[in-house]
């Protein structure tokens, strides 16, 4: 008995060697579940407190809990279903206010990057190790908020809250992971190791990951432009209709709580508006029921709608005029928006005006692909019948902004040229990449693939230009770089 107890190690070694295991997969499921109790607490205080402050509370504590986990579903872009109507019949809401989409998503994405990234101290966790886990135990909590929501007056849709909130949390660990290890790009050490050089070759090419980066920045130049003028018409239509617009805000509610409570559904619905807005300038438009189509060139008259603020802005039924033709300015600035970045990210980088165009080229889909998934999020049903389609149709706008951006954007990037920064001249090339492939200029007195100038000589460098590269490479020896002495001098030998 006593060689067994002896031999036990001490408890506080045991507790030391838990901490200084290296996190797993139960860490990314506990942050994961974390992330999902965060975003579902805020919704809960929230809810509560308006419900404690409304005069006429029609419900207890539990009615506002079932509220807040159903609101917390809808942010996830999940579809509900309301039971409590006059005629009895149950009537979808679908529509997600995007502003509340982006708590749930930051949460999802920041558990995710810290669960990848690790201390200093810690080993760094596999990629997908931290995205399953981050993934698991999200799910674990929003299957639970499902089934606790069914109880209420709002009660989720399953197939839809079932996709939706799976596809919005993989999508944000994804991205969270990818942050966590440093953004890497196709071709870097990080992507080699879990893809390998024999296959990463052949399928994205020599330069297509330098290509890959200037085509999503110009993409999200775009995005940026066709919401920030998507928003620009949403206010300047709230500003032309404001008497209407006030009318209905006073009338929906008389209590302060209730006021403030519009005003902060207004506010949530801001991005749907610019994203309505968006839709509008590029030709489609926008539904109010079935069969209303709300366009530039023409507008039906909409069914009897409830009184809101925002609704109050729709523009007034009838054939189109000059003023709301001019909203095509939208459209056309986002192009060239793109088109610029294309044309910078090739001035900067030294490349020629082909590769711009063909950036241009490649960020008009990721631009159409972006604007689609947003107009699916900021519409959907409000009820039945009438109000049963209700918002932009993603796959028309989809396709109006692919076309406008390949219309506008590829001349734009072929004839804008932008200053940019000069680019260091690189010495390697990868396997397979030379200077005419990725649209360098090569040739007598220019930059070649390899780095060197071209000239008269028999190697391809004249006398004087292989002076003048001797005389450079011996300035770099004689100042090349050394270095730093250390932060803290050394500890002294011990002494005995």
């Amino acid at each position: 008995m006593t060689q067994m107890t002896d031999r036990r190690p001490p408890l506080s070694a045991l507790l030391t060697g838990m901490r200084g295991r290296p996190p797993g997969l139960a860490d990314a499921v506990v942050g994961g579940a974390l992330a999902a109790g965060l975003g579902l607490g805020s919704f809960a205080v929230l809810v509560t407190l308006l419900w404690i402050s409304s005069p006429y509370p029609d419900s207890g504590p539990g009615g506002a809990l079932h509220v807040a986990a159903a609101l917390w579903l809808l942010a996830h872009g999940a579809e509900l279903v309301r039971t409590d109507t006059l005629s009895g019949v149950p009537a979808p809401v679908g529509v997600t206010p995007l502003l509340l989409l982006v708590l749930p998503a930051w949460l999802v994405h920041r558990a995710a990057r810290d669960t990848a990234d690790g201390d200093e101290d810690e080993v760094r966790v596999g990629g997908g190790t931290a995205w399953t886990g981050v993934v698991l135990g999200y799910l674990a909590v929003g299957a639970a908020a499902a089934l606790y929501a069914a109880g209420g007056e709002l009660r989720p849709s399953w197939e839809r809250t079932g996709v939706s909130l799976a596809v919005l949390v993989a999508s944000a660990a994804a991205v969270g992971v990818w942050t966590g290890y440093g953004r890497p790009r196709p071709g870097s050490a990080e992507v080699l190791r879990h893809s390998g050089r024999r296959v990463r070759w052949p399928v994205l090419g020599a330069g297509a990951g330098e290509r890959l980066a200037a085509a999503v920045r110009a993409a999200g130049a775009g995005v940026a432009a066709f919401t920030g003028g998507g928003a620009l018409l949403a206010a300047v239509s709230s500003v032309w209709h404001g008497d209407a617009a006030r009318e209905s805000f006073l009338q929906l509610t008389e209590g302060v709580s209730g006021r403030f409570t519009v005003l902060l559904l207004c506010v949530a619905l801001v991005p749907n508006a610019a994203v309505w807005g968006a839709a509008y300038a590029t030709g489609p438009g926008f539904l109010l029921g079935a069969g209303h189509v709300v366009s530039p060139l023409s507008s039906a008259p909409a069914p009897s709608l409830p009184p809101f603020p925002l609704l109050a802005a729709v523009p007034d039924a009838g054939p189109g005029t000059p003023l709301t033709w001019a909203a095509g300015a939208v459209p056309v600035a986002a192009g060239v928006t793109v088109g610029w970045f294309a044309a910078r990210a090739a001035a900067e980088t030294g490349r020629s005006r082909m590769w711009a165009v063909g950036v241009a080229a490649s960020a008009s889909p990721l631009c159409a692909a972006a604007l689609a998934v947003l107009s699916a999020l900021a519409g959907g049903p409000l009820g039945v019948s009438a109000l049963a389609r209700f918002g932009p149709v993603w796959w028309q706008v989809g396709a109006a902004v692919l076309a406008w951006t390949v219309l506008v954007a590829v001349p734009a990037a072929a004839l804008t040229r932008p200053r940019g920064r000069p680019s260091a001249v690189r010495l390697t090339s990868p396997p397979g990449e030379s200077a005419d492939a990725d649209g360098r200029d090569g040739g007598d007195g220019r930059v070649g693939g390899d780095g060197r100038v071209g000239g008269d000589g028999p190697d391809g460098t004249d006398e004087a230009h292989a002076s003048h590269a001797a005389q450079g490479s011996h300035a770099a020896h004689e100042h090349e770089p050394y270095d730093f002495l250390p932060v803290e001098p050394p500890d002294p030998p011990h002494t005995r």
